[in-house]
């Protein structure tokens, strides 16, 4: 990952080097269920694409992957990001610019790259789609500052309307950042907050500036040991990406895991299991 700059050079001379990888899952298995990456048929098996436009991102910063991300190169917006949730830190948001991933991409020349197969921060310049960077992997679940500056890459983003981004979406994502921290731990160190968290988006009809993909379905999904219950459950969330006011609220559907993965089978593709075994053990 590196910061968008007009000149590559400039970016050399004044930013740290920020690397990712784009290799199959099985290098950053820490972030999925029991190690194991969701089954798309045809698309996500073993850990690995089916279809070139797909790419597994093991998402690194200094020096180590902090989350996991499916990238479809051809729509220029994430499928997924899995990640660990492992505290309820306070952390104050990062407003020094956004990331894309350099590997997704050629070279032009030595001063410019495209971006062909991704977003780039102009995209969302002076939108007509009132829509903003929406992380899937959101900076308020990250258990520090290191992790939190991780969450703010293109590739980890996608076109969510801005009045759901900041409304809606932004409570459930402060509502399970409770319920996480209070609830769920890791079964063989109960004094750790463990919990494995899916977010991904269901591709839309429409395109931000004529390129990237708007979402039609946004749905966040997460497994963990319950000391309370002291048992393994899942909660999924999923929500059509409109536009809301404080008048008429979206309505973020609280479901089941089999409920989500059959609104995705409905709404996208077949998904035989987005936790391996469930979420069970």
């Amino acid at each position: 990952m590196m910061f968008v700059f007009r000149s590559a050079v400039l970016f050399i001379l004044v930013f740290p080097a920020i690397d990712s990888e784009l290799v199959d899952f099985s290098k950053c298995r820490e972030f999925f269920f029991e190690g194991l990456s969701p089954v798309i048929p045809g698309i996500l098996e073993n850990s690995t694409p089916q279809i070139g436009r797909y790419k597994t991102i093991c998402q690194k910063q200094e020096n180590s992957y902090r989350f996991a991300t499916f990238y479809d190169t051809r729509n220029r917006i994430p499928v997924f990001s899995a990640y660990k949730f492992t505290a309820a830190a306070n952390i104050s948001r990062i407003r020094d610019g956004w990331m894309i991933e350099p590997q997704l991409e050629l070279l032009k020349d030595e001063m410019g790259m495209s971006y062909e197969n991704q977003a780039m921060d102009e995209d969302y310049y002076n939108n007509t789609c009132n829509v903003d960077r929406g992380h899937l992997f959101p900076s308020c679940h990250s258990p520090d500052q290191v992790f939190s500056r991780s969450t703010f890459t293109l590739t980890n983003t996608v076109p969510q309307k801005q009045s759901f981004n900041e409304g809606s979406w932004n409570r459930m994502e402060i509502k399970t950042k409770d319920m996480m921290g209070n609830y769920c731990r890791d079964e063989m160190d109960q004094n750790n907050v463990l919990a494995h968290v899916l977010t991904g988006a269901v591709p839309g009809n429409s395109k931000l500036k004529e390129r990237v993909n708007i979402p039609s379905f946004m749905w966040m999904t997460f497994c963990c040991y319950n000391i309370s219950s002291e048992s393994w459950i899942s909660q999924a969330y999923w929500a059509p990406n409109e536009d809301e006011n404080k008048a008429d609220n979206i309505k973020i559907a609280e479901i089941n895991l089999q409920e989500l993965q059959n609104s995705l089978s409905t709404k996208w593709v077949k998904i035989t299991q987005l936790f391996n075994n469930n979420c069970k053990k």
